[in-house]
């Protein structure tokens, strides 16, 4: 292999990250490209490649925190929180709303961010999974995903906690579900396993680690271990 490519080349040779490194601020407004013979130049990209269209100023409310952005009209809940934001918990996963690993919570409900776009959320308050946690104590719901092991990969672990506290809410409020038995009766006591798995059914976890996912859920809701 070509040492100038090696990333653990001599000093003063380039290496491969570095190269992508530079390459990469073309983002920036600069477009980096290197010869054969190691000479390379930088070239200024034009403005209206670079701006978005249907740019709108936009301010949301971000675990707790206002954020001002400037974005395509077009663009996701989702790639906002993680290109925009920095906030990069929440994952995309399926982008179609189909694996619930992008879930964050809006106003108190949970709502798939890859469905959701951006400008819809002016003046609404959103909760990421990096705003559960009161500093460096976790939330419940992320201690007891802890203590049950439920996780393997952990890649849909943001997006199942984060549809597991809100789904801990709708019950509160009665919401019912697709296997509630009586309608007319609250569901606001205590969930059984099959209302718990309906319930967070749009969450997959390719792992396979749904009762311990369940378990820890189930202390939660119970407050006591399980």
């Amino acid at each position: 292999m070509n040492e100038k490519f090696n990333e653990t080349g001599p000093s003063g040779n380039r290496s491969r990250r570095e190269f992508l490194k530079k390459v990469s601020i073309a983002g920036a407004g600069v477009l980096a490209l290197q010869f054969a013979d190691g000479t390379e130049i930088f070239a200024e990209v034009p403005e209206y490649v670079l701006a978005p269209v249907d740019a709108v100023p936009l301010k949301i409310n971000v675990n707790g925190v206002e954020r001002a952005v400037s974005i395509d009209a077009r663009t996701s809940l989702l790639d906002t929180l993680r290109e925009h934001l920095d906030l990069t918990g929440s994952k995309k996963g399926c982008d179609h709303g189909q694996c619930g690993a992008c879930t964050v919570i809006i106003d108190g409900k949970r709502q798939l961010g890859c469905l959701t776009l951006a400008v819809m959320c002016d003046g609404k308050k959103i909760t990421t999974i990096e705003g559960l946690a009161a500093g460096e104590k976790l939330h419940p719901m992320q201690q007891a995903f802890l203590d049950h092991d439920g996780f393997q990969c952990g890649y849909c672990t943001p997006g199942q906690i984060c549809s597991a506290v809100a789904m801990l809410d709708e019950a509160k409020r009665g919401d019912a579900s697709q296997v509630t038995q009586n309608l007319s009766l609250t569901v606001a006591g205590k969930l059984s396993d099959d209302e718990i798995r309906e319930r967070m059914s749009g969450n997959l976890c390719r792992c396979g680690a749904y009762p311990n996912i369940l378990e820890a859920i189930k202390e939660v809701h119970g407050g006591a271990k399980v």
